[in-house]
């Protein structure tokens, strides 16, 4: 049996808030779905394994990595990449936060920290709780919280006091 036998399947999936079809392998990434078929390119290949979260989307509002998650089970979902949470052009509140508070620098992991970030604000917003605090209790936004919850995502120039300046900011907007 050839266990390396391409199987390509259709997929239509809504990236940006908009109803895309595309052909992909079964074993083809969503980060790959995106950046080769789909051309969004927003979403990074950092590390390819799940370490670094420069490939971070929201999946149906949660977030995911996408070099983690197989193309084919984001059939019938919506797909948002950095670039659609601002389909108007004017920024996402996080997106606006991470201007004013220079949480950048070269901007490589920026697509998927505003992502994670993002996901981070919901999650907390619905009182999902983290290892930052009391799992009994409601959890509340203090830079400890954030950091915990914007952990998955890596920044080698070190930004990191400013974007959690930057999410307590856009939690606050």
């Amino acid at each position: 049996m050839d266990h390396h036998r391409r199987v390509d399947t259709e997929i239509t999936t809504r990236v940006d808030g908009v109803t895309r079809t595309v052909l992909v392998d079964t074993r083809t990434t969503l980060l790959d779905a995106l950046r080769e078929r789909l051309g969004a390119t927003s979403p990074k290949k950092g590390c390819d394994h799940g370490q670094c979260g420069a490939c971070t989307v929201l999946l149906d509002g949660r977030r995911v990595l996408a070099c983690l998650t197989l193309a084919v089970t984001t059939t019938g979902k919506d797909v948002t990449t950095a670039d659609g949470l601002a389909p108007d052009g004017h920024p996402h509140p996080v997106q606006q936060a991470f201007l004013d508070n220079d949480a950048l620098q070269c901007g490589y992991c920026t697509p998927g920290q505003v992502c994670s970030a993002v996901g981070a604000l919901d999650e907390l917003a619905n009182g999902h709780p983290s290892h930052a605090g009391d799992v009994t209790t409601d959890p509340q936004l203090t830079r400890a919280e954030i950091a915990e919850r914007m952990s998955g995502n890596l920044c080698r120039c070190g930004t990191y006091t400013t974007i959690i300046t930057a999410v307590e900011q856009a939690a606050r907007a």
